[in-house]
């Protein structure tokens, strides 16, 4: 299961974090007002192709990603979003949609919007829909190693990444 992997990986880098459980939700939207964490301050992860390579686009739940500054972010030509299909297989021991943000044990490269570094701490799924990981976001930083970029827009309408 990935949350035992992700505690392990966390505790044998003695990383204080706290596990959050809650109902079944699928969005980061639902996932933060079920467990009372403002949607700025729950960080979603979205895996995208930047010239044809997957990575971990991870930014608060309550916008999205603008494509042409992850690109820009990334020094490439294009950004697209990879569907689910495309990598399901990367995370097998995780349920669809529910990745945490540590591309780093995937070989992914990982970027996160700056905007997440003004929170001292960031809250994740841990590879179900009914599970968040809480911890400091220096540990976080540390562990993943992202590259700190400005991606996140705002969200408008329903058809936000």
């Amino acid at each position: 299961m990935w949350l035992a992997r992700l505690k392990e990986l966390l505790d044998s880098h003695h990383i204080k974090y706290m596990t959050i459980s809650h109902s079944v939700a699928y969005t980061s939207q639902g996932i933060a007002a079920l467990t009372h964490i403002p949607g700025k301050e729950l960080a979603k992860t979205v895996i995208a192709k930047i010239d044809g390579a997957m990575v971990m686009a991870v930014l608060p739940a309550s916008s999205q990603v603008d494509l042409s500054l992850l690109a820009r972010a990334a020094g490439a030509k294009q950004a697209l979003l990879a569907s689910e299909e495309e990598f399901a297989d990367t995370f097998p021991d995780c349920e669809a949609g529910a990745m945490p943000p540590f591309g780093n044990l995937y070989d992914l490269r990982v970027f996160a919007d700056e905007s997440l570094r003004h929170d001292n701490e960031i809250a994740f799924n841990a590879g179900s829909h009914r599970e968040l990981l809480r911890m400091a976001w220096e540990d976080f930083e540390t562990l993943v190693k992202p590259q700190i970029a400005n991606f996140a827009t705002e969200k408008i309408g329903s058809a936000a990444a």
